[in-house]
């Protein structure tokens, strides 16, 4: 077997069987296949697809590339989640400790952010002594002991995903369906809980622009789990708009602290109990309808804002933030974005807001870069409200002055206004089980 075989067969449109797949994905981690073999191989599988037999041999195949997390010696159902990733998206922070609360076990192993803003491990790090780094026996014995654990990912979980993620970012072959699928699903495998949550985003901020691919990707992930005897259901949510009023890493800890005080945005409240909902649902907690109630008591008596002072306690942080998020990182320099013209806000493109808290140093462009955990953009006014001409839409905050020139160039393309009221559409647009 060759590569050059396997390339010329998937470009021109062939089915590629287990055993090719499995050869390819093994030599390829081993650095036995040469990145441009690899690049020619991603990029006609971008064109040509993969149906869902070769997607599964393909995550599979990923999943076993390195080693795999044993959480059989924690009781219960265990359950992770996994955001396909959006802007102001820091619903990790809120759902793990609401779900762990009910003394489902959450063990998450998470990334960091590349483009936009930082990931929940760029989150949580902005906790003055927070660890990520924790070893697999600390990692379990979190878990096992207070019922919730996020951590960085290991160097040997799913390397293969590690080397073809790295080629597909740089050769244009990130936005393929089985890629994505794939990748997803065998770090979620590796990572050994029972059961999964999927948060599929769709928008101007999400990987999925439309619905129809966010449907796609959603039942190809559900189908992967459910091969893989994992109970899976995933939840397709919009992402037209920012998640919340904050983006940017320490921000979007003090919100995620305020909806556990039974504060902050209604936005990013509904979806985090929608998503904690179907989290208790699949550990076996009751009905939907039942596990939502659950979800909002966890919040409104703080027993999940408990559990995550526990966590952070636990993982070397230090808990008076959570008591006072004014303690937590703070940037030097601020700037208000004005609305140039009066009337409703028919649209904010969240792309464009990402990009924007991206130059002010929340979110990185390549992985050397260092985030400033106090930077972001502060929204006070979202789709759907009135404005006046030159009323402040946003408070832009950055450690460095020079940025915010460049932040503010992309923020005034990123709204639309027009004259008449808009309907605010829904957040929760399916669910697929």
């Amino acid at each position: 077997m060759l590569a050059l075989d396997l390339i010329i067969k998937k470009r021109n449109g062939g089915k590629l069987t287990r055993e090719e797949i499995e050869y390819f994905v093994d030599r390829y981690t081993k650095g036995e296949i040469p990145d441009y073999q690899a690049s020619a191989f991603l990029m006609a599988v971008f064109f040509n697809g993969m149906d869902t037999d070769e997607t599964l041999w393909l995550t599979e195949a990923m999943l076993h590339s390195g080693d795999i997390v044993d959480l059989s010696c924690i009781p219960g159902v265990k359950v992770d989640k996994h955001s396909t990733g959006g802007v102001g998206d820091k619903t990790t922070l809120v759902i793990a400790p609401v779900v762990a609360s009910y003394g489902v076990p959450v063990a998450k192993m998470s990334g960091r952010g590349l483009g936009h803003t930082g990931g929940t491990i760029d989150k949580l790090e902005s906790i003055p002594g927070f660890r990520t780094s924790l070893s697999r026996e600390e990692f379990v014995a979190n878990v096992k002991e207070i019922g919730i654990a996020v951590a960085g990912q290991t160097d040997n979980l799913v390397p293969a995903d590690k080397k073809l993620y790295a080629l597909r970012d740089v050769t244009g072959t990130v936005e393929n369906i089985s890629l994505i699928a794939a990748s997803i699903m065998s770090k979620k495998l590796a990572s050994g809980s029972d059961a999964i949550v999927l948060d599929v985003k769709v928008g101007s901020g999400a990987f999925m622009k439309t619905i129809a691919e966010a449907e796609k990707l959603a039942g190809l992930m559900v189908d992967i789990g459910r091969g893989a005897g994992k109970k899976t259901v995933a939840l397709i949510t919009d992402m037209d708009r920012p998640l919340g009023n904050k983006i940017g890493n320490a921000m979007e800890v003090c919100e995620a602290v305020d909806i556990l005080s039974g504060k902050g945005p209604c936005d990013l409240k509904e979806v985090c109990v929608e998503l904690a909902a179907n989290m208790l649902f699949v550990a076996g907690k009751g009905d939907i309808e039942y596990c939502r109630s659950l979800a909002a008591e966890a919040i409104e008596k703080r027993t999940a804002l408990n559990k995550l002072t526990e966590m952070v306690i636990r993982q070397g942080g230090d808990p008076k933030v959570i008591e006072d998020t004014s303690k937590l990182p703070k940037a030097r320099y601020k700037a208000e974005w004005k609305a140039e013209t009066a009337g409703y806000i028919e649209k904010m493109h969240a792309e464009k807001l990402g990009y924007a808290s991206l130059i002010l140093g929340a979110g990185r462009k390549s992985k050397e870069d260092i985030i400033d955990h106090s930077a972001g953009i502060e929204l006070l006014k979202k789709p759907a409200d009135k404005v006046e001409q030159g009323e402040t839409l946003a408070i832009l905050h950055t450690s460095d002055e020079n940025r915010i020139p460049g932040a503010l160039a992309i923020l005034k393309t990123a709204v639309s206004t027009g004259p008449d009221p808009v309907p605010k559409p829904p957040l929760v647009l399916g669910r697929i089980e």
